[in-house]
């Protein structure tokens, strides 16, 4: 019996290439497949959440939202890793610094993720889980943002189910202390599934906003000015 369409993918099998560039943000989605695709068409837009397939110089590439926070990256990243047969997904999205020596607009690649998450109980292992990125993706991306000219920054990340951490001290002012270069919300749960589905996964990022210090980007730069991330992205597609 087969398992597509799902409650959340209404796709049909081939619908996806085999690397899934994956923002949050739908609008984020909507703006790759109309400003870097060519002959893009929308393959998915249950609940809003917009996924396109379309071509990155001769090859074909998809582009799906993930919603916000683990939850839904969780689901939507374990449909396609396990009934879309997708091999890669990369994600692409903003984050909140926690290292003060980043800057707004620097784009930073999740090396390994911390997360005060328990989604990776289910896997049954009674310790600390610690998931990374795929080192081969990792390396392309790194030798794409050098040859892009773009100073990428690669290290530990934070992916927090607390949007407003009212915690004393936060968990960014202890993390900080440690090296951890940002925080965001879905990366922890893209590690897993892309281990527990022997995929590749990683998480790039662009620096939104410093959560010490209240500065940070609107909306609409978030949506549509974050190409950096975005062309490396594509390039190791």
């Amino acid at each position: 019996m087969s398992t597509i369409p799902t409650a959340h993918i209404s796709s049909k099998k081939g619908d996806f290439a085999r690397t899934v560039l994956m923002p949050g943000d739908p609008l984020r989605s909507k703006f790759i497949a109309e400003n870097f695709l060519k002959n893009a068409r929308l393959v998915n837009n249950v609940r809003g959440i917009q996924g396109y397939t379309g071509e990155y110089k001769g090859k074909l590439v998809s582009v799906m939202a993930s919603g916000m926070g683990m939850p839904t990256m969780g689901i939507y990243s374990y449909e396609l890793f396990n009934f879309y047969e997708v091999e890669q997904i990369i994600r692409i999205g903003s984050a909140g610094m926690i290292r003060q020596d980043l800057k707004l607009r620097d784009v930073v690649a999740g090396l390994s993720a911390y997360s005060n998450s328990n989604y990776g109980e289910q896997f049954g292992f009674k310790g600390n889980l610690a998931p990374t990125a795929d080192f081969g993706l990792l390396m392309q991306a790194y030798a794409t943002a050098k040859k892009l000219g773009i100073d990428m920054k690669a290290g530990p990340i934070y992916s927090s189910d607390i949007f407003y951490d009212e915690s004393k001290p936060a968990a960014s002012e202890v993390l900080e202390k440690l090296g951890v270069l940002c925080v965001e919300m879905e990366a922890y749960a893209l590690y897993l599934n892309a281990a527990r589905a022997g995929k590749k996964a990683l998480a790039l990022l662009t620096i939104s906003d410093n959560p010490k210090t209240g500065e940070g980007l609107p909306s609409i730069d978030r949506q549509e000015t974050f190409t950096q991330m975005m062309e490396i992205a594509l390039e190791i597609a």
